[in-house]
């Protein structure tokens, strides 16, 4: 089988994924989880699985510029401010992104679907949390670099439902409204996917006419979703963040147990 996911494509199937990137791109500038989209429909092209998820960074680095431009334009996230939990989250990224070429990832699909199960538990019974801001939990140094580590290396590692998971966090630990925990989520998504994508490029495990035809359509969705978000803040982004993480977490469920 060829490594590479561009041969295994026929003509038809470039449409295909920029349509793909697209949706991913609004729907992941909104809740996150738009992983979900793209990784599967990289596989199903039936390249090598190491050059789908180096091919999914590309094209998902696409997509967390362009909300992250879009944010930081509209003035919900100050880029000044992300800079010491944007270091934490590169370098838990380069050693998540390293491990994960190095051991399986059995054992985290069984764990990760329990804890999206406790992120939708959390997020149905504190609806209220992301109307207003709340004092925070956390010390912003703390926050910085227990997330930046723990959820880059995660996301360096594996991936889905990590724009979710830095959600909750802002929420939870800093007290954010949603709004702009949303937005701050794009800055460290950014972050660990620019590490990860510069270690398989390294590795040579990236395919770039099917990351570029995704990444495309991503800058297209995540401009989108993130006018979006600014425009109809948070009575928006609360019900298709709940929805992706049930949806998230009923797919990772099957996957880890089911099959």
């Amino acid at each position: 089988m060829d490594s590479s996911l561009a041969a295994a494509a026929s003509a038809w199937q470039f449409p295909l994924l920029f349509g793909v990137g697209l949706v991913s791109g609004f729907v992941d500038a909104i809740a996150g989880g738009g992983g979900l989209i793209t990784l599967p429909t990289l596989l199903l092209l039936g390249g090598d699985p190491q050059v789908a998820l180096g091919t999914n960074k590309l094209q998902a680095t696409f997509g967390a510029a362009s909300a992250t431009w879009h944010y930081a334009k509209a003035g919900a996230v100050e880029l000044r401010d992300c800079w010491r939990g944007g270091a934490m989250t590169f370098m838990g990224a380069g050693v998540g992104t390293l491990a994960v070429q190095q051991i399986g990832t059995h054992a985290l699909k069984a764990i990760i679907p329990l804890l999206l199960v406790a992120v939708a538990v959390y997020s149905l019974r504190n609806l209220g949390l992301e109307e207003t801001k709340k004092p925070p939990r956390l010390s912003r140094w703390c926050f910085d670099l227990i997330f930046g580590l723990v959820l880059g290396g995660y996301d360096g590692f594996f991936g889905p439902g990590t724009g979710t998971f830095w959600t909750i966090a802002f929420v939870a630990a800093l007290g954010f409204n949603l709004l702009r925990a949303t937005a701050y989520t794009k800055a460290m998504n950014l972050s660990s996917n620019v590490c990860s994508l510069f270690i398989f490029l390294w590795a040579g495990k990236v395919d770039f006419l099917a990351g570029g035809c995704m990444g495309l359509g991503q800058l297209i969705g995540a401009r989108f979703g993130s006018r979006m978000v600014v425009r109809r803040g948070t009575t928006f982004i609360r019900p298709v963040f709940i929805t992706v993480v049930l949806v998230l977490t009923a797919k990772l469920l099957l996957e880890a147990y089911m099959r």
